[in-house]
């Protein structure tokens, strides 16, 4: 059965999720809230294994998974209401998109042939996605996957780019300063140099989502006067060109050359769904239903799409309201009015799926 939410309630949901803190590794507190208020709302929830809160409503044969995640990054932002914003970790990355899409699937309620599977999934914001992994283990392939991540109220994202994080650490006996060798802070300067430029070599077509962008983490050089060392992380988003491992043999050479110690994580290779689904003509929808005009998105970014998409190789979108270019940032922030479209848009393609029928 459906349920009258009000907006005022679901404001409510979405600044209490906010409230509570949860970095990756400590998202506990949010989870239990999440699962009681589904629990309230006409949802069979829990908390699985892996500490990701579920909810279900239905028993239909097919299964829509709405998959968001709980955890955030560090930095604590004072949660305030200003201007028709709520400020606060985790507004728009992604408590924006998660609390809207449990709105959505309360208001719409259980379906005829549907099963809709709300996931709030823990340590996306690491390089683990322990939440996402453990779905991959214990669910059933489901017949639509959408990735619950800030699009825009207007837009769907299509693709998420790939993911390797290179760990370095160059060493060398200490020495005086006045000795004209290289040390290896200065070493692994020039490292960092020469794996930007390969990256930059490396990638084709103007569009970022086809290249190669090299950041760079981490950088720290110390010694205990009998050893120098310097260490950096560098991130590399990798295009669908460039398959992790393949990246991973390309900077080999350089690596060896620098006489590094290197070891990587957070491989995921770039996913990019197809716009002819079931699940993006019911977003498709769903936006157009709300006056806008939709907008199609690859994302530079990485994101659940990463593990899921090609694990399942199902029809799969994601979409959430909320603006990416405030991720992580010290002001961010979801426009409320904002919050309350992207609740409609996601009703209205529920309600599309269904009547669809996923065809």
């Amino acid at each position: 059965m459906s349920r009258r939410i009000e907006d005022a309630e679901s404001i409510a949901l979405l600044e209490e999720l906010v409230r509570i803190p949860s970095p990756s590794g400590n998202e506990g507190p949010a989870a239990a809230f999440l699962v009681g208020w589904m629990a309230r709302h006409g949802f069979e929830a829990w908390v699985d294994e892996a500490g990701n809160a579920v909810g279900i409503q239905g028993e239909g044969p097919r299964t829509l998974l709405l998959l968001g995640h709980l955890d955030t990054v560090p930095g604590e932002i004072p949660v305030r209401m200003e201007n028709g914003r709520l400020y606060g970790r985790g507004a728009v990355d992604a408590k924006g998109p998660l609390a809207a899409a449990t709105v959505a699937v309360a208001r719409v309620g259980p379906q005829p042939g549907w099963r809709w599977v709300v996931v709030g999934a823990v340590e996306e914001e690491s390089a683990t996605s322990r939440g996402a992994r453990h779905l991959l283990h214990t669910w059933p392939q489901p017949d639509l996957v959408l990735i619950l991540e800030p699009s825009g109220v207007d837009a769907i994202a299509l693709g998420y780019k790939g993911r390797l994080l290179l760990h370095i650490r160059l060493e060398a006996p200490g020495r005086h300063t006045a000795v004209p060798e290289p040390n290896p802070a200065e070493r692994i300067v020039e490292l960092w140099i020469a794996l930007r430029e390969h990256a930059r070599s490396a990638s084709d077509g103007s569009r970022l989502f086809e290249q190669v962008t090299p950041s760079l983490r981490r950088l720290a050089a110390d010694g205990d006067g009998l050893r120098e060392w310097a260490e950096m992380t560098v991130g590399f988003r990798l295009p669908e060109a460039w398959p992790p491992e393949q990246w991973r043999e390309a900077i080999r050479p350089i690596l060896e050359a620098a006489g590094a110690m290197w070891w990587t994580e957070g491989e995921e290779p770039a996913w990019r769904a197809s716009a002819d689904t079931p699940l993006t003509r019911a977003l498709l929808a769903g936006i157009r239903g709300e006056g806008l005009r939709p907008r199609l998105l690859l994302k530079s970014g990485t994101s659940d799409m990463n593990v899921v998409g090609p694990a399942w190789r199902c029809p799969i979108a994601a979409y959430g309201p909320g603006d990416a270019r405030l991720d992580h940032t010290p002001e961010e922030h979801i426009d409320l009015e904002e919050y309350r479209t992207g609740i409609r848009v996601l009703t209205r393609a529920l309600a599309a799926i269904a009547e669809g029928g996923a065809r």
